[in-house]
């Protein structure tokens, strides 16, 4: 029996573990581990400033205002008169022309597609004319004007109850109304609709058919 057991062999020295190999690999995980942090911190950080920098953007540079809609400019053309006694009158059947000088001021940093823009003139609540203008497009930090011109049909301020002491004064009060409906689009992803509107009260000089007084104000409408 004592004989027949085997007595297994010693392995030698060589292979054995040692402390001292135990604590290279132990020293090698823990720089890999730590190595891993400083790339994980490194990579949040970076994201971190690239997100702190994109909402910067967003709310200063890239932030989407409002269009500016301005009349500059009103002339009066075609305005035929006639006497009747010491008041000018316009003449029955006639038609009075106004041109408007109307610009759309971009202040973005992206276009602003706009659609036709209609542009209403009215006496006392009356609407005596109105045009369309063509789409258009105006360019980042552009401004784009457009003249349009307005006929507007004298009979109906004729015959207006309130005319004779309107012209009583020599100047003739009208209001114009304009209305331009477009979209902002940045990067393709921030979109914007914006309608954009302005109430303006022109006073016209029945002598010398000058603009002798004009304010307006305007509304924007997301």
């Amino acid at each position: 029996m004592v004989e027949r057991e085997q007595v297994r062999p010693l392995a030698p020295a060589s292979e054995r573990p040692s402390s001292d190999d135990d604590e290279t690999t132990l020293s090698k995980r823990r720089f890999h581990k730590r190595r891993c942090i400083k790339y994980c911190v490194f990579v949040s950080i970076l994201l971190l400033i690239l997100a702190i920098i994109i909402i910067i953007l967003i709310f200063t540079v890239f932030k989407i205002k409002d269009p500016i809609i301005r009349m500059n400019g009103v002339t009066v053309d075609k305005l035929d008169l006639v006497n009747t006694g010491t008041i000018p009158m316009p003449k029955p059947g006639s038609n009075m022309t106004i041109k408007a000088d109307v610009s759309v001021k971009n202040p973005n940093y992206a276009s602003f597609r706009y659609s036709n823009t209609t542009t209403t003139i009215s006496y006392r609540d009356t609407v005596v004319g109105e045009a369309r203008g063509p789409p258009g497009k105006s360019k980042a930090r552009r401004t784009m004007r457009m003249n349009i011109t307005i006929d507007i049909i004298t009979d109906k301020i004729v015959s207006h109850s309130s005319l004779l002491s309107d012209i009583s004064t020599g100047l003739l009060t009208i209001n114009s109304f304009t209305s331009v409906g477009g979209k902002v689009n940045l990067l393709r992803m921030i979109k914007k609709h914006v309608v954009v509107k302005m109430n303006c009260s022109i006073t016209v000089n029945i002598t010398s058919q000058r603009i002798q007084d004009q304010k307006c104000k305007k509304k924007v409408k997301l």
